[in-house]
């Protein structure tokens, strides 16, 4: 079987965007102080492009702290499960790769769990363009802590059946997203910012379902591991809850 491509793994959340939307972890309060904290400025009154913005998860976050906000999404069923959630949010079509803005028009450029889509010999340069002087980008990915043993163990599980899932990759996706900018304008700094939920069972799996590596490999394949997974889980997990760890890593840099 030929390997999926990078394209391939990005289109294929269009068909699964209402199983994204209703399972996918958000983000904690903690990650927008430290936005802020490491942009030197507020996320109120500011103008914030959030890019590959998916089903809205980061963007209502970012309205809900008064941030004037405006979504940009390339993938069509994505794009239409945001505007069914958040239709007082402005949304238009693009990638991180040619953005449909004007130059020097943004305070903040967020990418959450998106940056690792693009490539950052245009999109580096697009985020120099649209940002204004003083302005922010701020990329983050939730990642899966391996110090906690059933994650480990679970990880270990996906790899043996799929192949590294980005989500559990041990130095994260920051590491290599900060080794990444052609222009050597960007001077990333790092933070992680540890959290946690409460869910059951089934919403953890249905999560797990909605990572491009499980929707690529098809029905069949996913939904025997799924099924597999769901019974040693509920082995070690007899309530049938589970408390999902991440740490959000994230980067941020100002331009000058």
């Amino acid at each position: 079987m030929t390997a999926p491509s990078h394209s391939d793994r990005a289109r294929s959340f269009n068909a699964a965007a209402a199983q994204y939307a209703a399972n996918r972890p958000s983000y904690p309060p903690a990650l927008f102080d430290a936005i802020e904290e490491l942009a030197s400025r507020p996320l109120t009154g500011a103008r914030v492009i959030d890019i590959g913005a998916g089903t809205g998860i980061a963007t209502a976050l970012l309205h809900q702290r008064g941030a004037d906000v405006l979504a940009v999404e390339p993938g069509d069923g994505m794009a239409a499960q945001f505007r069914h959630a958040h239709p007082d949010i402005p949304i238009v079509r693009g990638n991180g790769n040619t953005l449909p803005l004007a130059t020097a028009s943004a305070d903040f450029l967020t990418y959450a769990q998106a940056w690792h889509w693009t490539d950052p010999a245009h999109s580096v340069p697009e985020a120099l363009r649209v940002l204004r002087p003083g302005g922010a980008l701020a990329l983050w990915w939730n990642t899966t802590p391996l110090d906690i043993p059933w994650h480990a163990a679970q990880a270990r599980r996906i790899e043996r059946s799929f192949g590294l899932h980005p989500a559990v990759e041990p130095n994260g996706s920051g590491a290599r997203a900060a080794q990444t900018d052609p222009t050597g304008k960007l001077d990333f700094i790092r933070r992680k910012v540890r959290w946690s939920r409460r869910v059951p069972v089934d919403t953890h799996l249905a999560n797990l379902g909605s990572h491009s590596i499980f929707l690529v490999h098809g029905t069949e394949a996913s939904t025997s591991f799924l099924n597999e997974e769901k019974q040693l889980l509920l082995t070690e997990f007899p309530d049938g809850f589970i408390e999902e760890t991440y740490d959000v890593d994230l980067l941020v840099a100002t331009t000058p």
